[in-house]
């Protein structure tokens, strides 16, 4: 939108720790393989370009509010005269020992994409070894998780047991029978297992009770074991000793009802949490960390502070933590933003009260969840799948670099 309506006079700079920022609208399908790597993530050089927008390649780690300076790892603190936060959330793992050192948190999603696509790496180099995967966390970002590591790590034991059956067409026809058979006694053996812990009584709690009670059908009737009720009190690495070549990386999960999990990885996906360099800052925030804002996405504390997404809390419009509000804050923020700068009244906005949540359900359809409606349909998947494309089209089809010097 600065790249589009810029403000002479006004120098941007972005500060981001990635070059690629992932759309997470997008993410639960590039795990199912739906969308490769370039299909949801932003290229933030050519837009950064395109906005005539500085680009440092950083992870901010602190704000001197009385230098009115942002703090950054590696490179020298950055002047600003105002200030956008718009840094996200991380699941909250910091409460459960071992959780921090042995859990791969959903977020920051880099990291995550980086254990995942290993994770598949080993297993198409590793097909025989058995895998077993734990999710904490029943909200829809578990589930949706879930569903679609299911769906991705099914295609890679079809494609392997296709390339086995290719092998096998080769030798005699005794060979093949006998390979038949075996692998129908191993069948359990082979399979990926995932396990689904939720503190809850039900799933997905911010849902209604069809939609909850028609994702948990789905999660039983595709093997998906649920762990309901159990809350997650420690995370533990398993000393294990190999001569394999197979890489061996066993964790146990241990749950306060006494039940133990062994498993090879853990996905972590539980409620939202903030930074809390934030809160050290001075910033005001509400009790969970998150940056107190107005009606104008302003700082009830900085004026010249502003912030959108899940690191914002709207003191007035309360409201989940999801992907949809943050989009439909950019633009109240950009306007926001330019009338600070241009000394002009600042514009309240509203955020809707319902919103319609879209859940894919890892096969190309998807669930419809606003209120008490519920729809589950494959064309909601190529709805969402059409809207997501058109939003990304933005970041790719923009026009030639302007010279904004």
């Amino acid at each position: 939108m600065f790249g589009i309506k810029p403000l002479p006079g006004v120098r941007l700079t972005l500060i981001s720790d990635v070059l690629h920022a992932p759309y997470s609208g997008m993410l639960p399908g590039h795990v199912a393989g739906f969308y490769d790597y370039d299909e949801c993530h932003i290229d933030l050089r050519s837009l950064a370009e395109f906005a005539g927008c500085q680009i440092l390649i950083d992870r901010a780690i602190a704000i001197d509010l009385n230098k009115n300076l942002v703090i950054c790892q590696t490179r020298p603190p950055v002047n600003f005269d105002l200030l956008s936060v718009d840094i996200g959330s991380t699941p909250a793992t910091l409460s459960v020992p071992g959780a921090a050192e042995y859990a791969i948190a959903a977020k920051p999603v880099p990291e995550f994409l980086a254990s995942w696509n290993q994770l598949i790496s080993e297993r198409q180099n590793h097909p025989q070894k058995p895998l077993r995967i734990a999710i904490v966390g029943g909200g829809a970002g578990g589930v949706e998780l879930a569903l679609n590591m299911q769906s991705r790590l099914g295609k890679e034991e079809g494609r392997r047991k296709r390339e086995e059956g290719r092998g096998k067409k080769e030798e005699g026809r005794g060979k093949k029978e006998e390979g038949r058979r075996k692998r129908e006694e191993n069948l359990e053996n082979l399979l990926s297992e995932i396990h689904l812990l939720h503190s809850g009584a039900e799933l997905m709690p911010a849902h209604n009770h069809r939609v909850r009670r028609r994702i948990q059908e789905i999660l039983i009737n595709r093997g998906i074991q649920l762990h309901l009720k159990e809350k997650v009190c420690a995370v533990e690495k398993l000393d294990r000793e190999t001569n394999s070549k197979i890489p061996i990386t066993d964790y146990q999960i241990s749950c306060k009802s006494g039940l133990e999990l062994e498993c090879d990885r853990i996905f972590w996906v539980t409620q939202a949490s903030a930074a809390n360099w934030l809160r050290k800052s001075g910033l005001a925030t509400d009790s969970n960390g998150f940056m107190q804002v107005n009606d104008c996405l302003q700082s009830v504390s900085h004026p010249n502070v502003f912030a959108a997404g899940d690191i914002a809390a709207m003191v007035n419009y309360p409201r989940p933590k999801a992907g949809v509000f943050a989009v439909r804050q950019g633009k109240p923020l950009f306007e926001n933003l330019q009338q600070f700068l241009l000394e002009k009244p600042l514009k309240p906005f509203a955020p809707q009260e319902q919103y319609l949540g879209l859940i894919g359900t890892g096969n190309k359809r998807a669930i419809a969840s606003r209120g008490s409606f519920m729809w589950e349909s494959a064309l909601l998947w190529y709805w969402k799948d059409w809207i997501d494309r058109q939003f990304m089209q933005k970041f790719s089809n923009l026009p030639k670099t302007r010279n904004t010097k």
